[in-house]
Formats: C-alpha cells, sequence, structure tokens
C-alpha cells in the first residue's frame, strides 16, 4: 500500500482471468465505490456516493459476466470515480471533481498538487500499470472499456440511449456491434458517440491506450437503468459478447 492507503484499504486494482491469451482485453475503471480510509466520507451528502456521481452502476457487474462469457482478461478498478476518476489523463482537472452533476465534493474543492499526486500514484498508476501488463502479456486485438450511465441529469438532460459506443480512429467497430445487437434487439435505441464523444483532455483509455496501440475498440456506456437487475445485465452480456465475438470474426 502507498502513503494514502492503509493496510485496511482495497487494492485499486483486481484481475479477472489475468492469464487468460483471449484477443480481447476488457476494462471498467468506475467499477467500485471504494474511499480511503484517510478521507472519512470526502464531505458527501448521504446517499451520494451510490448515485451515478460515485460509481458507475451495474458496470462491473456486467463487466464480470462480460470476462466470463469471453474467458477474457478484466482489469477492475475499485475506487470511486470521486477519489481519482481513472478514465481521465491523471494530471487533468477533470481527474479530481471538485464538482459532479451539481453536487459539490467538499474533499476536493482546496486540493494541493501533493494530494492530487497522491491520488494518482496510490489508484491510477496501478491501474496503468495493470493495463501495460495486460497488453504485454499476451497478443490483444481488441480492447473495450464498460461504463454506464444515468438516463436523467440534475440540470434536467434525459438521455434517451438504451447505449452509446464512442470512439475517434476506430468508427468501423462501433458500427460492427451495432449492427449486431440491433439485428437481435431492435427494441434498443442505440447510439454512435453518445452520449458524449470522446477527447484527448478528457478520455483516458481509448486515446492512450487503444487507439495508440492501433486495437479495435470501443468504449462502451450502457444506461444504468438497464442494469439494477441480473436478467438486464444477463441481457447486456450476452447481447456484447457475441457483439465482441462478430468484431474478432470481421478481423479475420
Amino acid at each position: 500500500m502507498t502513503q494514502l492507503l492503509s493496510p485496511r484499504d482495497p487494492a485499486p486494482v483486481e484481475w479477472v482471468n489475468p492469464s487468460s491469451a483471449s484477443p480481447i482485453l476488457l476494462l471498467c475503471e468506475h467499477a467500485g465505490q471504494a474511499i480511503p480510509e484517510a478521507f472519512g466520507n470526502m464531505g458527501l451528502p448521504s446517499g451520494a456516493i451510490d448515485r451515478h456521481i460515485g460509481w458507475d452502476i451495474g458496470a462491473e457487474a456486467l463487466a464480470r459476466a462480460l470476462a466470463t462469457r469471453l474467458s477474457a482478461p478484466l482489469i477492475i478498478q475499485r475506487y470511486s470515480r470521486l477519489v481519482i476518476d481513472c478514465n481521465r489523463p491523471p494530471h487533468s482537472r477533470g481527474a479530481v471533481p471538485s464538482v459532479s452533476d451539481g453536487t459539490v465534493i467538499p474533499q476536493n474543492t482546496e486540493l494541493g498538487e501533493a494530494d492530487r499526486l497522491a491520488r494518482v500514484r496510490a489508484i491510477f498508476d496501478p491501474m496503468e500499470q495493470a493495463l501495460r501488463d495486460g497488453f504485454a502479456a499476451h497478443p490483444r486485438r481488441a480492447a473495450f472499456s464498460i461504463h454506464s450511465y444515468t438516463p436523467q441529469m440534475s440540470d434536467g438532460q434525459h438521455r434517451s440511449w438504451h447505449a452509446g459506443f464512442l470512439a475517434r480512429a476506430d468508427d468501423q467497430t462501433s458500427q460492427i456491434m451495432m449492427d449486431h445487437i440491433a439485428a437481435q434487439a431492435p427494441d434498443l435505441v442505440l447510439g454512435f458517440n453518445e452520449p458524449y464523444q470522446l477527447d484527448d483532455a478528457s478520455d483516458w483509455f481509448i486515446p492512450a491506450h487503444a487507439e495508440a496501440r492501433g486495437l479495435a475498440h470501443a468504449l462502451i456506456e450502457i444506461r444504468n437503468d438497464g442494469l439494477l437487475e441480473d436478467a438486464g445485465v444477463n441481457r447486456w452480456a450476452d447481447l456484447l459478447a457475441g457483439a465482441m465475438s462478430k468484431v474478432l470474426e470481421t478481423m479475420k
């Protein structure tokens, strides 16, 4: 453990299927809600950590189900995105948010550079090392990041898509996946680069790892009201596992 994390704090990274030679590598950066013991509750209002601002609701369950179906390696990041958002460039302002969807994060409002760096070293860097290890261990042909998003923002913005597939350099992979899912589940509303678009200033895994390695990729966003129960998780796991397999078939 680092100086920031005590022996009672969970390790930042968990591996699923670490020895898998699958051509697909999976990542779930916003899986966890852990807060370092030294931070208390970060001054958050009651229940805030359980909202979408604290983690990606249902994303870990979906990522684990996908790893099982594909026998693929999965890297899970256990700490809340309010401690440090591991899908942001580590030294960007968005990596340690002072406000998230209208909620002030008191622990983060007057953060010094030394404290920011401590979070990077304790939590972001182990995930980064796990990614480097995962890509070095076996040849990978595709990489996917599993996220979820809220259908309703506090400012009234409503997101009507059931899922979004995000990419910049590789829109073909997203299109293959969307076509496969649309054929299997025509009731679902799918969006490309929804509910937002990737950007070097606000995203990390796709620009720094998937694009940099020339891999087939997508950042996958599932609306979190579709992941609240096992049936929804299993439905999406089946659809996405089939879609990812279709991507590999198309690459042959």
